[in-house]
């Protein structure tokens, strides 16, 4: 995969000024040739995203792209928390990524058109309202209580993984976290603490 795409930047006249087949090589070349971008595959060991975080903390004038096989929800809105400037997939035609990373330095966004569509659906249209009644319910990420939410009405592991865009194992991560989070053991006692905020309306236009 690597050899392909240096050959595919290198084909689009870029030069590339460093490779490494994990995170802190990446990040220690970043340090060393503080290149104009820098292209992170997120699955590569040491973790992807952690680097791009750090890359951004300590040279924010790099710019990251990150470069995936994850159309998950969750690593999408985390890369670009980390500060990543473009998400490009591993299915995208190799000729296009030059072009890519020259307009993520012109100030654009690298990023496949069906998942622009979901971060406009995540900042638009209903919205959850905050009013949580609870102290439990509000230790929850917003992404925890939409888990909790749907789990609490019956859907499966696996509907609440296809509705959110994430896989099921994402799905139990989640619920553990919320688990952890509320010092229970299983999930009835969770819908239990947070029955209150479950039961009142949760969007407004």
């Amino acid at each position: 995969m690597r050899s392909r795409i240096r050959e595919a930047l290198e084909a689009g006249d870029c030069e590339i000024c460093g490779e490494g087949a994990n995170a802190h090589e990446a990040i220690r070349l970043v340090l060393e040739h503080r290149p104009d971008v820098v292209l992170l595959d997120i699955n590569m060991p040491g973790n992807g995203i952690q680097a791009a975080q750090q890359i951004r903390r300590d040279l924010p004038q790099i710019a990251v792209v990150m470069l995936t096989q994850s159309k998950e929800n969750d690593d999408l809105f985390d890369s670009l928390r980390a500060g990543a400037a473009g998400y490009l997939l591993k299915d995208t035609d190799p000729g296009t990524l030059a072009a890519a990373l020259r307009g993520v330095l012109a100030g654009e966004a690298a990023m496949p058109a069906e998942l622009v569509t979901r971060i406009l659906e995540e900042f638009r249209g209903p919205r959850r309202r905050l009013m949580r009644k609870s102290v439990a319910a509000a230790r929850l990420s917003p992404r925890e209580w939409d888990v909790m939410e749907m789990l609490s009405q019956g859907t499966s592991t696996e509907e609440v993984g296809r509705r959110l865009f994430v896989s099921p194992t994402t799905v139990r991560v989640h619920l553990s976290a919320v688990l952890h989070k509320l010092a229970v053991k299983d999930r009835e006692s969770a819908f239990s603490l947070l029955r209150d905020d479950l039961n009142q309306p949760r969007y407004a236009k």
